[in-house]
C-alpha cells in the first residue's frame, strides 16, 4: 500500500492518513486478546470521503475495517489481513433532534454518553447503556447490537434503530429503514446491518428512536449466601410480570475484585443483586421496588437496602459499572480476558448456568466470574488467568468450549451484546450451523470481493488462539 498512500491522502487530507509504525500499533488491537497490524489508518470526516475510500479499496481489493472507540471485546476492529483501518470518530456530529417525532439523527462517531448529555435538556435519552458508554460510539454499538444494563426494559441497540445510511463495499450510499416507528414492507435491511460487525457495509449515519427520561428512579441491592438463590430470585422477578429498568448480578469473584480495586466494602457473600425501577409515577416505581424486595426476601435475600437518592444510587452502581477493569485485580499475576463473555440463556436457567460456569472454571484450572444483565438473561463471564503461560491459553480454550456446549444444551445463545468477531466464532459457528451458508450468501451479494472486515463471524478461523497474534508475551512450553 505504500504507493497508494498518496491517493488516500488526496481523499481525506494528509494529516488524516498514517502508516507510521506507532499509529499502526495503536490501531492493531481493541479490548480483545487479539492483535494484528493494519497497513494504514484513515480518518474520514464526511460520507463522501468514506465513499471515495471504499471505491479505492474495492477497486484494489484492499480490506477495510471500520473502527469506533476500539472497545469491542472479541476482535471486531483487529485487521486480521492488514489493509485500511477506517477510524470513524471524526464523524461525530449530532445532526438533528426531533422531540416531536421521538428521534434523532447522528453520525456514527458520536459517543453514547455525549449523545445522552445533549438529549437530556429535551427530556429524552437513547436507551442502550453499555458500561463503556463514556467512550463507545454509536457506530460500534450498531455493529455489535450493544445493549447494557437497561436492556431488560428498553431493549438493545437494534430496538432503537429506525434507519441507517450505509456505504456499501463498492462506494454506493444507501438509505435503509425509515423515520417511523413502524416499517412493515420488504426486507428489514436496517435491522440486518445492526449486529453485522462491519462485514456488510460502513454505517455512516443513524436515525435513532428515543425514550422519555423517567421522572423517578429507585435502586436497591440484595445479598445472597447462595448463588443459586440469587439466580432464582432474578428468574422469579421477571416471571411475575415486573419490568425493572435494571436487574444485575455480581458473584463472589466479582465482589472480591471490585472491593480490592475500588475499596467499596461490598459484603462478603456469594452474590448480590442490584435492581432498579423507573417511571413517570413515583407510586408505581415504589410499588415495583417493594415487590422486587419481597421476591428477593422469598429467595433468602438479606441486608436489602433501597434508595432514590441519585448520589447513593450512583455509589451502589459504581462497582458494577467498573467491574470489568476491576477483575484484573482479583489475584496477583492474573489478567481478566473476555473470551466466553456474554452468553444469553432462558430466564429459568440463570441459576443453573451461573453455577455451571464456576464448575467449568474449576475443571480447567482458571478462575471465572459470573455477572451481568441477568434481567434480560445475559450472563457475562471473564476468565482470570496468567496470560504469559501457554498452558493457561489451552485451559481457557477448553473452558470456553465447555461453557458454550452447556449454554446451547439449555437453549441459550453465544452472544447477548458483545458480538462474535474472532474470539467466539468457533463456538458460534456450531450454534449457527444451519444458517452459515445463508449468511455467506448475503455477504457475497453485498461484498463480492470480501474486503469488509474479512475473516470475522462465519468466516473467522476455527482456532481463536491462532487467528492473530495475542496481545501478551506468551512463554511457550
Amino acid at each position: 500500500m505504500k504507493s497508494d498512500i498518496g491517493m488516500l491522502k488526496a481523499i481525506v487530507g494528509e494529516s488524516d492518513v498514517s502508516d507510521e509504525l506507532a499509529d499502526l500499533y495503536v490501531y492493531s488491537s481493541d479490548a480483545s486478546v487479539h492483535q494484528a497490524l493494519p497497513s494504514v489508518v484513515v480518518r474520514p470526516k464526511t460520507i463522501e470521503e468514506v465513499q471515495q475510500v471504499m471505491r479505492y479499496a474495492n477497486g484494489n481489493r484492499v480490506p477495510v475495517i471500520a473502527r469506533g472507540a476500539g472497545s469491542g471485546m472479541s476482535g471486531h476492529a483487529v485487521p486480521i489481513d492488514g489493509g485500511i483501518v477506517l477510524d470513524m470518530k471524526r464523524m461525530n456530529r449530532i445532526l438533528e433532534i426531533k422531540p416531536e417525532d421521538i428521534l434523532c439523527k447522528v453520525e456514527v462517531g458520536v459517543v453514547n454518553d455525549e449523545l445522552n448529555r445533549v438529549l437530556k435538556p429535551y427530556g429524552f435519552f437513547f436507551p442502550p447503556t453499555p458500561s463503556s458508554g463514556n467512550i463507545c460510539t454509536i457506530g460500534g454499538m450498531i455493529g455489535t447490537n450493544a445493549s447494557g444494563n437497561r436492556a431488560v426494559k428498553y431493549g438493545a441497540t437494534r430496538d432503537s434503530v429506525l434507519g441507517l445510511k450505509v456505504v456499501l463495499a463498492n462506494g454506493d450510499l444507501v438509505k435503509l429503514g425509515s423515520n417511523t416507528r413502524t416499517d412493515a414492507s420488504g426486507y428489514q435491511l436496517a435491522r440486518l446491518m445492526v449486529g453485522s460487525e462491519g462485514t456488510l457495509g460502513i454505517v455512516v449515519e443513524a436515525t435513532l428512536l428515543l425514550s422519555p427520561l423517567p421522572k423517578y428512579r429507585a435502586m436497591g441491592i440484595a445479598n445472597f449466601d447462595k448463588l443459586e438463590d440469587a439466580g432464582r430470585a432474578i428468574s422469579d422477578i421477571i416471571s411475575t410480570g415486573i419490568t425493572p429498568s435494571m436487574l444485575e448480578l455480581m458473584d463472589s469473584v466479582a465482589i472480591t475484585a471490585v472491593n480490592r480495586a475500588l475499596n467499596l466494602g461490598l459484603p462478603d457473600v456469594a452474590a448480590i443483586v442490584i435492581f432498579e425501577c423507573d417511571g413517570m409515577v413515583k407510586e408505581s416505581v415504589g410499588h415495583d421496588i417493594a415487590n422486587i424486595r419481597k421476591t428477593c426476601e422469598r429467595h433468602n435475600g438479606s441486608g436489602i437496602t433501597v434508595s432514590d437518592d441519585p448520589k447513593e444510587m450512583a455509589r451502589i452502581y459504581e462497582g458494577r459499572k467498573k467491574l470489568f477493569p476491576s477483575l484484573s485485580r482479583y489475584g496477583e499475576g492474573l489478567v481478566s480476558t473476555p473470551l466466553a463473555d456474554d452468553m444469553a440463556v432462558p430466564m429459568s436457567k440463570i441459576a443453573d448456568c451461573v453455577q455451571e460456569i464456576h464448575k467449568v472454571a474449576k475443571r480447567n484450572n482458571v478462575i471465572m466470574s459470573a455477572y451481568g444483565h441477568c434481567g434480560s438473561g445475559l450472563i457475562h463471564t471473564k476468565i482470570m488467568m496468567d496470560p504469559t503461560k501457554e498452558s493457561q491459553w489451552e485451559d481457557a480454550k477448553r473452558a470456553v468450549t465447555e461453557i458454550y456446549e452447556y449454554v446451547y444444551k439449555i437453549g441459550g445463545t453465544t452472544s447477548g451484546e458483545h458480538g462474535i468477531a474472532l474470539s467466539k466464532a468457533p463456538s458460534w459457528k456450531v450454534e449457527k450451523k444451519d444458517s452459515l451458508e445463508m449468511m455467506r450468501a448475503i455477504k457475497r451479494a453485498l461484498d463480492p470481493h470480501n474486503i469488509l472486515n474479512p475473516h470475522k463471524l462465519m468466516d473467522a478461523p476455527d482456532d481463536w488462539t491462532k487467528a492473530t497474534a495475542l496481545r501478551y508475551n506468551v512463554r511457550r512450553g
